[in-house]
C-alpha cells in the first residue's frame, strides 16, 4: 500500500461493523438525504427559471452554455441523491457497511465522510482505473 494511502483517514480509522453504529448512519445518511434534496430542488428550480428566461430559444435553455452548465449540475446533484436513498436502502436491509464488490467492510473514517460508498478505497480504486481504461461501469 502506497504511504499517501496508509496515512489517508479512511485507512487509520479503525474497521467496525457498520450495524453496531445503525442510528450513527441513518441520522448521517438522513442529514445528507435532506442536504441533497435541497440542492437538487434548488438546481432544479434555477435551471427552470433560467430556460424559461431564454429569450430566443425553447425554453430548454440548449443554447446558453451558462444553462447547460446549470442542467449538468442538477443531473449531478440527483444522481448523488439517488446514491444516499440506495445507502438508506442498505441500511435498511442490513447490508450497509461491506463493500459490494468484495464484502470486506468499508472504514468507518470512509463512511463517516462519503455515507453512500459502496466499495472499500481497494475496490473503488480498481473500478476507478478500470473505468479509465474502459469507459463507464455503474457505480
Amino acid at each position: 500500500m502506497p504511504r499517501d494511502e496508509r496515512m489517508s483517514p479512511a485507512a487509520i480509522t479503525p474497521v467496525l461493523p457498520a450495524a453496531a453504529h445503525g442510528p450513527r448512519w441513518r441520522a448521517l445518511l438522513e442529514a445528507r438525504w435532506q442536504a441533497c434534496l435541497r440542492e437538487v430542488t434548488e438546481l432544479s428550480l434555477a435551471y427552470h427559471v433560467a430556460a424559461a428566461a431564454d429569450p430566443g430559444g425553447a425554453g430548454d435553455g440548449a443554447a446558453h452554455p451558462e444553462i447547460r452548465a446549470l442542467l449538468r449540475r442538477t443531473v449531478a446533484a440527483r444522481r448523488k441523491l439517488a446514491n444516499v436513498e440506495e445507502a438508506l436502502a442498505r441500511l435498511t436491509a442490513g447490508t450497509f457497511g461491506p463493500c459490494e464488490q468484495c464484502g470486506s467492510p468499508i472504514p468507518c473514517g470512509l463512511l463517516a465522510s462519503r455515507p453512500e460508498t459502496r466499495y472499500c478505497p481497494r475496490c473503488d480504486h480498481e473500478l476507478v482505473r478500470t473505468h479509465a481504461l474502459t469507459g463507464p461501469e455503474p457505480r
